[in-house]
């Protein structure tokens, strides 16, 4: 089994929760650097995914490292506002003009959704 490498980059309470977490599936290999000194260590560790907390000073080296190596997941969270945030080099997929306004409007009308209730009320 090809195991992930997880970083997690701090020593807030929602990283600490989330490695518990992440160390019972044996499919990932968690390290956590409490200090953010210690993210000079990213690079040889060669993470698949890395975590910070949104709240707190964001590593930079990690985004530096997302520009090397596009195969690079970050993870921000914050349990104070419920926000997930994922940068990724990722290119999931090419879209047409036609497609991207389709992802546009498909989005625009979530957010309306979610601030006025169904779009079948209106």
């Amino acid at each position: 089994m090809n195991r992930r490498r997880i970083c997690l980059c701090g020593s807030s309470v929602i990283l600490g929760t989330l490695g518990l977490s992440l160390k019972c599936h044996p499919q990932f290999e968690v390290i956590t650097l409490n200090e953010l000194r210690e993210n000079g260590r990213l690079r040889n560790l060669n993470p698949d995914i890395i975590f910070f907390d949104l709240n707190s000073q964001r590593p930079r080296q990690a985004f530096t490292l997302l520009g090397e190596n596009p195969e690079l997941t970050i993870v921000g969270v914050s349990p104070d506002t419920n926000v997930v945030k994922v940068w990724s080099g990722k290119q999931l997929k090419e879209l047409s003009t036609a497609e991207l306004m389709r992802v546009i409007d498909q989005n625009d009308q979530t957010i309306k959704e979610g601030v006025n209730g169904s779009a079948k009320d209106q």
